[in-house]
């Protein structure tokens, strides 16, 4: 791979200005991370506003095979916009604006750069919102929820990123400019090709303009709060729920020890000797969510749920939310490290993985904390630790690698919505044989021959 010369970051400066172009070691320090661990100096981080911008700029790197990493607000965990072999940062942050809302025809346009929340916000008016929502939805963008096909607490009844792309503009290695998919809702025309770049980590082509399926907002919604005095019987009742039919929008599971990191912080009034907690969302027609929540509270109740708490308002419900999405921030305060992996088996295996992630993490002395989007069985263990003390960080790296191989052996896979990227890529083995590998290989070969984009990832 080649250095930035003088000569190419003077063509580069002509591009974006030198204002939208930075390479002072303090300025690049801030781009050499995300939320994961791993750290890499880029020899640039450049701020394109256009994709003619992003098209000049690959076409550049694309005939000098310097590297090109992208990146939205950093908040990937898995190491997907560090730069591992450094070249230019592409930030998309300037790309930040909605270019239509169109809910009579359930789209809205956006360039990479604009906050999934503020997606929301500008649907709010209509009646309408956009269903993936990642726990780090108030920073994260849009450019990034495709780069990793995000998920979050709703995509157990609605779905994931790659199921609201309708279409795509799309900036290849070689610098061309290519569209596909359109602004109807049903398009079955050619490839699905929105759906091969949903969650390639930025490894096939830059987005540089997304259409995404909206959707009107549900007439009733309703949050229960329940704890157990059993992990088993948390479990069990998610596997139960889920096999009688009832698809309720979001199944939240956490454990005592996630459940007192949480209370600590906040004060939120939760039940500090539940060892498990379940927060329940339903929503539709007021009267299917009455008949569902009666259904609900039924196996709960089967399960030996202790207590069931509704919330009363909006307000109320908010605060039980509140809980659920500041579980990472309140993690990272317990140690200097946190380590917040991903894995998914079938639901009516939950119960097992659960048993496992703590039987592996008690093995190895470690803390940990078990978050899960448990209607879908995606499970975020988390282990604070001290990535200095090397003897601790090993027995921390030992029982990932045990959790990954107890949730392929129960029919799972590595990543529900954190992606691979550098973090898990030696771990893909264990779902995937060496035929399919081969294959994406080939795919990343067709379209990015120089190697250039986002490379040393997964593929």
């Amino acid at each position: 791979m080649t250095h930035i010369t003088d000569e190419i970051r003077k063509q580069l400066v002509h591009i974006v200005t030198q204002k939208r172009y930075l390479d002072s070691k303090e300025e690049l320090a801030c781009y050499a991370y995300d939320a994961f661990w791993e750290e890499s100096m880029p020899h640039a981080v450049i701020f394109p506003e256009t994709a003619d911008e992003v098209s000049r700029i690959l076409k550049i790197a694309f005939l000098h095979k310097i590297p090109v990493t992208a990146r939205g607000a950093g908040t990937s965990l898995c190491s997907a916009s560090v730069p591992i072999q450094h070249g230019i940062v592409l930030c998309f942050s300037k790309m930040d604006k909605i270019v239509e809302v169109n809910t009579r025809d359930r789209y809205i346009i956006v360039q990479p750069g604009v906050i999934n929340a503020d997606v929301q916000k500008a649907l709010a008016p209509f009646g309408f919102f956009y269903p993936p929502d990642p726990g780090s939805m108030n920073i994260a963008t849009i450019g990034g929820n495709i780069a990793q096909n995000a998920g979050g607490p709703r995509c157990l009844k609605y779905g994931v990123t790659m199921d609201y792309v309708l279409g795509m503009e799309v900036v290849l290695a070689s610098g061309e400019i290519v569209t596909f998919g359109s602004r109807n809702v049903k398009d079955v025309t050619g490839y699905k090709l929105s759906s091969l770049f949903c969650g390639s980590e930025g490894t096939l082509g830059l987005v540089t303009r997304a259409i995404l399926k909206v959707m009107p907002k549900p007439e009733t919604v309703q949050t229960l709060m329940v704890t157990f005095k059993d992990l088993d019987d948390t479990a069990n009742a998610v596997s139960d729920i889920i096999g009688s039919g009832i698809l309720p929008a979001a199944i939240e599971l956490m454990d005592r020890f996630t459940l007192n990191a949480i209370e600590d912080s906040f004060g939120l009034g939760l039940d500090r000797t539940a060892e498990g907690t379940l927060l329940i969302e339903i929503d539709g027609i007021k009267e299917a969510c009455e008949r569902e929540m009666d259904k609900i509270i039924e196996h709960l109740k089967a399960n030996n749920a202790v207590h069931i708490q509704e919330s009363a308002n909006d307000a109320d419900r908010e605060r039980l939310w509140t809980a659920r999405r500041s579980a990472y921030g309140v993690f990272a305060k317990l140690a200097p490290d946190i380590v917040s992996e991903d894995v998914t088996v079938p639901v009516s295996r939950v119960p097992e993985m659960i048993r496992k992630i703590k039987q592996i993490t008690k093995s190895y002395n470690l803390t940990a904390g078990v978050l899960a989007h448990a209607g879908d069985g995606n499970m975020h263990p988390m282990i604070p630790a001290d990535r200095s003390n090397t003897e601790e960080w090993a027995r921390v790296e030992k029982a990932f690698d045990e959790i990954f191989a107890a949730a392929a052996d129960l029919g799972g896979t590595l990543s529900g919505e954190h992606g691979i990227g550098l973090a898990k890529a030696r771990y893909l083995p264990l779902v995937m044989n060496q035929d399919s590998r081969n294959l994406m290989s080939r795919i990343k070969q067709a379209i990015d021959p120089a190697g250039i984009l986002n490379p040393g990832k997964f593929v």
